[in-house]
């Protein structure tokens, strides 16, 4: 890739703006972060490409337009603290923490941490932890959480992460069998969840320890 800045810049205004992603806070960390560092470089080349990318363990690196749209609905601010499920590379975890004041990032193969983890504090990253284990649990110990977002398709919705919402806190989740996934947007409203159905997607399954 001869110019990575410039291949971020057409990936923000081709495959982003022009298809209605509009918040200026993701376009601007999508334009930071440097989405082929998180790239395996046997893929680096296509890292700007409107596809994901395996990146090892049987997991992904998501398709930029739908990082985008996840990230967006969840409407985040720089004082908001952030779960993720499903570090993988580590991608969403660097633009989380563009975007929010915290992350706690949980993902279940150790060998995936292990490199986010270096490759976030390389990059600069000291709001956002890498946790080893079983995302569908959530981390109890720092909820209640301002919003969750979670990278891997769940056959139902986790009531655990549910429960660590903050009234109005907010998640975004893939949920659905391997044939047929849709985004599920939550909103939690005096203690109760609201279910917004969103965009049609097709992410690798949430395991959780007990599958």
């Amino acid at each position: 890739m001869s110019d990575p800045t410039a291949a971020r810049q057409l990936m923000v205004s081709s495959q982003l703006r022009d298809r209605g992603i509009s918040d200026s806070r993701v376009l601007e960390a999508m334009l930071r972060v440097p989405r082929h560092e998180f790239v395996p470089g046997s893929y680096r080349a296509q890292t700007y490409e409107d596809h994901p990318l395996p990146i090892g363990n049987s997991q992904t690196i998501s398709q930029p337009y739908i990082v985008a749209v996840m990230l967006e609905s969840l409407q985040l601010k720089p004082s908001d603290k952030v779960l993720e499920v499903g570090t993988g590379s580590g991608y969403v975890t660097a633009l989380l923490a563009e975007l929010a004041g915290e992350v706690f990032s949980i993902e279940r193969h150790p060998a995936l941490a292990d490199l986010a983890r270096e490759l976030l504090t390389a990059l600069g990253y000291t709001n956002a932890r890498v946790l080893t284990g079983d995302g569908t649990l959530g981390l109890p110990a720092a909820a209640p959480f301002d919003a969750i977002m979670v990278s891997a398709a769940a056959p139902n919705l986790p009531q655990a992460l549910i429960a660590q919402l903050r009234d109005l806190g907010r998640m975004i989740i893939p949920v659905g069998t391997s044939d047929s996934q849709q985004l599920q947007f939550i909103r939690m409203v005096n203690g109760e969840p609201l279910i917004t159905p969103r965009e049609l997607v097709r992410f690798v399954p949430l395991v959780s320890s007990e599958d």
